[in-house]
């Protein structure tokens, strides 16, 4: 079982962060379902290490957590719209932007992340499609921001 697994790591969903802006979190069309960035907050807040950018203010390790971060966001929102993780038939494809200095060209080893996370819960369902993207600047600094697509059965 998915929760299981998580807790096994030291991971206990709890409620998901409120957005920040004019937008739904979490969207359900037909069987795919879509989640809105998710930054790096913890307990409502982003953290100084997960500010800046990547790789002078921030380090490839730091930003990689923070992409595990925004998926252990992106899975309360998950949890708490369908009431268990089970339901979850795949990832289909994740987006990441990486708030990166212009020479920095290592985008996707950022949101490995969040793939070997992904990979790691939920095996073969957690294998997706996927962009890595080298931004200017991300809400409230942060050092990476994520969205999210799954399918549901």
């Amino acid at each position: 079982m998915i929760e299981e697994k998580l807790e096994s790591i030291g991971i206990k969903l709890s409620n998901p962060p409120q957005p920040i802006g004019a937008y739904v979190p979490i969207l359900q069309s037909g069987n795919l379902i879509f989640v809105s960035g998710q930054i790096p907050l913890t307990s409502g807040k982003l953290p100084e290490k997960h500010k800046g950018k990547v790789s002078s203010q921030v380090s490839i390790n730091e930003s990689q957590a923070a992409s595990k971060q925004c998926t252990i966001n992106a899975l309360e929102h998950l949890n708490n719209y369908l009431g268990n993780l089970e339901k979850i038939s795949k990832f289909v494809k994740v987006t990441g932007y990486v708030n990166s200095d212009p020479s920095f060209k290592d985008h996707p080893k950022v949101i490995n992340g969040a793939s070997d996370f992904l990979l790691e819960i939920f095996g073969e369902k957690g294998r997706h499609a996927r962009v890595a993207i080298g931004v200017n600047s991300l809400p409230l600094d942060s050092v990476v921001e994520l969205d999210f697509m799954c399918e549901v059965h």
